[in-house]
């Protein structure tokens, strides 16, 4: 396997509106993917039960239980987050990229005079 050259190293990428909106929107389907995820697994343990006569299974089950809700919660609200910040990031850039254009146009206008 080859090393990275430093130049490949410090390249830089920057962010576009179109790679923050695109990826607003895959987050936000993952987010909406785990989020029917966690509602199909919350409802197939409400649907069965546990029957046992233990206290400690019992307990222990619900413990699980929530926790593996509680797993698929957080990933549909990660993911829910990340896509609102991202599409804000691209809110953002597109409002400084019409700014930087009206700056630029409006210096043209005073050369112009």
């Amino acid at each position: 396997m080859e090393n990275p050259t430093p130049e490949a190293i410090q390249k830089k990428v920057s962010a576009t509106p179109l790679r923050c909106f695109t990826g607003a929107l895959s987050a936000g389907v993952f987010a909406l993917l785990a989020y029917r995820l966690m509602q199909s697994i919350a409802e197939s343990f409400a649907n069965k039960p546990v029957v046992s006569s233990n206290p400690t299974v019992i307990n222990i089950s619900a413990a699980v239980r929530t926790l593996v809700v509680g797993m698929a919660a957080l990933g549909a609200g990660i993911f829910g987050i990340a896509a609102l910040g991202l599409a804000a990031l691209g809110v953002q850039l597109l409002f400084q990229s019409f700014r930087h254009t009206d700056e630029e146009g409006s210096a043209e206008s005073v050369e112009d005079i």
